[in-house]
């Protein structure tokens, strides 16, 4: 696509890589999600992350990098060469509707966190994901979207026990599960945290032991009582909170 037919209402939103180099700008117009992974290292091809394959001076205003300036800065005219030199050296600029994007999911990361791993601590049971959300309002909490959702957990925990009570939790549970539903039941077991113990009984009985968070016991109880449809026995045996 040659540059004059970038010009237009379209190019405001440009997801951009900048590189300033041998006294020139270059500039790449990307996919924000595989340049970063290119950077990365799991997109390996430049050709997915370039929305052209073209390198610009200013991408905004349609206006081509010269030949001239891409041989003098990397020692080549070759488009995806360049852009390759731009994607690793230099810096990826984003919208601000592509941030937002990222940020209100970095905020449903950190609720979902919240929910799974921790209990109220007045009833042992999670707090419902939109009681979470409300807090986070309350509590004025501010998600930072360069960051993972791991990494501010602990600060958005700090701000929400103001407003919210929060224990996280780790249980220890034993379910004994009759065998015509055994074999499902483990499946389900597996998804939810790890398994201690297994052992099945000469009659096909499972009975086993799952270490998990606590936030997932009411869930977890759930899906095995709607297998079973109530014939199951499951028994909190030990818990660590912090």
């Amino acid at each position: 696509m040659k540059g004059n037919e970038l010009l237009g209402k379209e190019r405001a939103h440009f997801n951009l890589a900048r590189l300033d180099a041998g006294g020139a700008r270059f500039e790449v117009i990307i996919d924000p999600d595989k340049a970063v992974g290119f950077k990365g290292g799991s997109v390996g091809d430049v050709r997915e992350v370039l929305m052209y394959e073209k390198v610009f001076a200013d991408a905004r205003k349609g206006q081509l990098a010269s030949e001239h300036d891409m041989q003098r800065a990397f020692g080549t005219s070759d488009a995806l060469k360049v852009a390759e030199a731009v994607l690793s050296r230099g810096e990826i600029q984003v919208t601000s509707a592509y941030r937002d994007s990222v940020r209100d999911a970095r905020v449903r990361q950190v609720i979902q966190l919240i929910h799974r791993n921790s209990v109220d601590p007045r009833s042992g049971f999670s707090h419902p994901v939109k009681r979470i959300e409300n807090a986070f309002e309350e509590a004025k909490v501010r998600i930072d979207e360069r960051k993972s959702a791991e990494a501010q957990l602990d600060d958005v925990v700090k701000k929400l026990r103001v407003v919210l009570p929060l224990r996280f939790e780790t249980r220890q549970v034993q379910v004994v599960v009759p065998s015509r539903f055994a074999s499902k039941a483990e499946g389900i077991a597996k998804g939810y945290g790890r398994l201690v113990k297994e052992s099945w009984q000469s009659d096909g009985t499972l009975f086993a032991v799952l270490e998990l968070p606590a936030g997932l016991q009411e869930e977890f109880s759930g899906q095995l009582n709607a297998l079973t449809h109530g014939d199951v026995d499951i028994k909190v045996l030990e818990g660590s909170a912090k």
